[in-house]
């Protein structure tokens, strides 16, 4: 088999050594006789297989013990709903920062459950770049302020945080989460499904500080609530065992990559990588401004349209695969996560230069 590189924005590329740790663990896990896939999420193996991975996952991200993690299904878009369910004050509602389709996305499903307030968009510029800090129309009695910190489809990424919010702030990491350290006592809740820089879909991670469990109606359906999953470790019903598994085993790959802080640097060199042939002789195009480009998702365009489709066809030729953009937007995208290796990048760039060559 020729080498393969998959720059698909979710579900992603993973990395090899834990995919070839879980073959090899497939069968049988740790001597237990079982496979992951057939333990009892009550089992004293699937609970340290659990245990395992949240605690490293603490360790990485540097939690205090004012945070709880949860291991939820659904995926992300189930947050939108689940989040203004638990989070939201009385009549108080919620800001609401938007800056592409899934922030969109989260303000349509939120205003469902409650008042939601849009307090700054970027939609009038195409969803191009972050609204600046001092332009957010916030309320001091906000329940919350929700961004979506990395725009998968629009390749906008937050690259610090506002400080000094009145409310508490929620992010949606989805697609950047682990791609750089993160001051977590900075919020008040961060969500992501895992598909893109954790592990298999399936599984969401929550990470909630605990003040934030008071606010939590008792009326609320039990396993709409982050009290009672809070309450329960997880596990108030079956969670998403073999993702959890293997989520586990990415945050330790992680750690054997030297933490948050090394594969930043690599996720930077990767990303500039790309971003600098983009920029160079003006044959292709980034739509994003250099302050807000995402390290994660790269779209970009070709100047002449008309090529891209070829560009894709000749690109899944020479393995590399799901550059595609959007369906809504179109063009090209190649999403780098954690897991993508430098190899992948340095054959993507030798690709578009030798494109550029033949038509441009």
């Amino acid at each position: 088999m020729s080498t393969i590189y998959n720059f698909s924005a979710g579900p992603a590329v993973l990395p090899r050594a834990v995919l070839e740790q879980a073959q090899a663990e497939m069968l049988e896990w740790s001597g237990s006789g079982m496979s992951v896939t057939e333990m009892s999420h009550r089992s004293k193996e699937f609970l340290s297989i659990a245990e395992d991975a949240e605690r490293t996952l603490n360790s990485l991200l540097g939690l205090s013990d004012e945070y709880q993690v949860l291991f939820l299904q659904g995926g992300a878009t189930t947050q939108f709903s689940i989040i203004p369910m638990n989070l939201l004050v009385d009549a108080r509602g919620a800001d609401y920062i938007c800056t592409g389709q899934w922030s969109k996305k989260a303000i349509k499903e939120g205003k469902k459950i409650g008042s939601i307030h849009v307090a700054a968009t970027s939609e009038d510029r195409n969803f191009a770049d972050v609204p600046s800090y001092d332009s957010w129309d916030l309320r001091s009695d906000s329940s919350y302020v929700h961004i979506t910190s990395n725009e998968t489809i629009g390749g906008v990424e937050f690259h610090d945080y506002p400080p000094n919010l009145p409310s508490p702030l929620v992010a949606d990491m989805s697609s950047h989460i682990l791609s750089r350290p993160l001051d977590v006592s900075q919020f008040g809740l961060i969500y992501a499904g895992a598909q893109k820089n954790i592990g298999p879909a399936g599984l969401t991670i929550v990470i909630i500080r605990k003040d934030l469990l008071a606010r939590v109606s008792s009326d609320l359906p039990s396993m709409f609530s982050y009290a009672v999953q809070a309450d329960n470790q997880s596990m108030f019903n079956t969670p998403p065992t073999y993702a959890i598994y293997v989520a586990g085993l990415v945050f330790k790959w992680l750690e054997e990559q030297g933490g948050l802080s090394s594969i930043e640097q690599k996720n930077i060199k990767k990303s500039n990588m790309i971003y600098d042939q983009i920029d160079l002789t003006g044959f292709y195009r980034s739509p994003v401004p250099k302050n807000c480009r995402s390290r994660m998702n790269i779209p970009f365009r070709i100047r002449d349209e008309t090529l891209e489709d070829l560009f894709l066809k000749d690109a899944k030729d020479c393995g590399l695969l799901q550059l595609k953009g959007h369906r809504s937007v179109g063009g090209i995208r190649a999403s780098i996560y954690n897991a993508m290796p430098i190899e992948g990048v340095e054959t993507l760039l030798d690709f578009m230069q030798h494109f550029e060559k033949k038509y441009g």
